[in-house]
């Protein structure tokens, strides 16, 4: 089942619009910050050699960014709190889709709580303004609540204390 809008604050935070993001299925986040990898990643199977790249902010230039053809990560502007018993799955906006770019994510698990990344693809050039709407979150009801939700590396990530 899936958990339809509106959104109390406690799910989705530091919006900057919630009667523009508030969808008919989901909310869309907007692009706060794109950041360029500067080299290649580990992935294993129990972390232990895991090595995320290292990786430089790239700052907009007249409030938006001109992006060319390739792999990039995006951070969103809204902090999500995903409910103990459902699970957050992010989408590109279909706009983004026409204009020759996607996002990718992973399951945004129960109980994680965070300003979230994304993988953003650009496959032609495309221009980004500050705040655009380039994706959205559905959440997806769980058949069971968890007691013990996300504790991972990303719990609380982009999120000042």
């Amino acid at each position: 089942m899936v958990f339809l809008p509106p959104f109390s604050d406690t799910i989705v935070k530091e919006y900057i619009d919630s009667n523009t993001q508030s969808q008919i299925a989901g909310f869309d986040l907007s692009i706060k910050e794109l950041i360029e990898l500067q080299d290649g990643g580990i992935v294993d199977f129990d972390n232990t050699k895991r090595n995320i790249p290292e990786h430089k902010t790239i700052p907009p230039v007249d409030g938006k960014w001109e992006i060319k053809p390739g792999g990039y990560l995006v951070k969103y502007n809204e902090v999500v709190e995903v409910p103990l018993n459902a699970i957050g799955m992010v989408l590109p906006r279909s706009s983004l889709m026409r204009c020759g770019a996607t996002v990718c994510s992973a399951v945004w698990d129960p109980g994680y709580k965070g300003r979230g990344v994304g993988l953003f693809l650009a496959y032609a050039n495309i221009t980004l303004h500050q705040n655009a709407r380039i994706a959205q979150i559905v959440f997806f009801e769980t058949k069971a609540k968890t007691t013990k939700g996300y504790s991972g590396k990303y719990q609380n990530e982009n999120i000042k204390k």
